[in-house]
């Protein structure tokens, strides 16, 4: 569904079915799905460009599709590394995409609800030094992982996994700004899907970010969670769409 809202080629009819219907309820679809992998490009170029980061951890990067993570810091950075993290067992069928001629990245069908495992695989350990500032990207995902799970736990063993300097990059779909029904239509679609949606609160994304140092998303802002268009913007008074306010995001710095 998300690489269909993006333009990209790697759907299905089931896919495209189930977008259109919450699209009927949520014409700003686009939009939102834009504004958060506009987040996801933007925070990991500042990564790269403002602190040096040469080596990530994409958990949830989804199929291959618009800018990925390799594609958006190895245009400033050559020699970065990327670890693609999925679930889906489509994305390892699909993974020649993502890999690059120099084994700069690899990419893991593995669930983050084990972190233990996944982050012990030789494709991490290959690409990987812990000993270095890492850049986890946890984009659009964790909403995925309910509360009986605990997704904050999740999230703190993985920084737990980091070194100091490491950044944490997350964004999370919410109900705060948009209409019930929305709401409610966005649920019942991915009821139907191979994981079910659960969108949470301000005061609950912000829960992940516990114990980190929570960076300004712009010039001038105070160092708080912001609505996906709004992170890195140049002008935030026009990068506060409606679709923006779908997601919540924010990036810190493990101290």
């Amino acid at each position: 569904m998300y690489d269909y809202m993006l333009g990209g080629t790697h759907n299905f009819q089931i896919d495209r079915d189930a977008t259109e219907q919450f699209r009927a309820q949520m014409p700003e679809l686009g939009d939102a799905a834009w504004a958060n992998r506009g987040f996801h490009g933007r925070a990991a170029t500042w990564l790269a460009v403002e602190h040096g980061i040469r080596q990530f951890i994409d958990i949830g990067s989804g199929l291959p599709t618009q800018s990925n993570t390799h594609q958006v810091v190895r245009a400033i950075a050559p020699d970065a590394t990327v670890v693609y993290v999925d679930n889906d067992p489509m994305v390892g069928i699909l993974a020649a995409e993502l890999l690059t001629d120099d084994g700069a990245t690899a990419v893991i069908v593995a669930d983050l609800r084990e972190p233990e495992a996944l982050l012990a695989s030789p494709q991490v350990a290959n690409l990987i030094d812990f000993g270095q500032p890492v850049g986890l990207l946890m984009t659009a995902v964790l909403q995925f992982v309910a509360d009986e799970d605990d997704p904050w736990g999740l999230v703190g063993r993985y920084v737990d996994s980091l070194s100091p300097g490491s950044y944490l990059v997350l964004s999370h779909i919410t109900g705060d700004k948009l209409p019930p029904r929305m709401v409610q239509t966005g649920v019942q679609v991915y009821q139907r899907a191979s994981e079910s949606a659960f969108p949470r609160t301000k005061a609950e994304i912000a829960r992940f970010f516990a114990g980190l140092e929570l960076v300004p998303p712009y010039e001038g802002a105070e160092p708080v969670l912001t609505n996906v268009g709004l992170w890195g913007s140049e002008d935030p008074a026009s990068a506060d769409t409606d679709g923006s306010r779908a997601f919540y995001c924010g990036v810190a710095r493990r101290p």
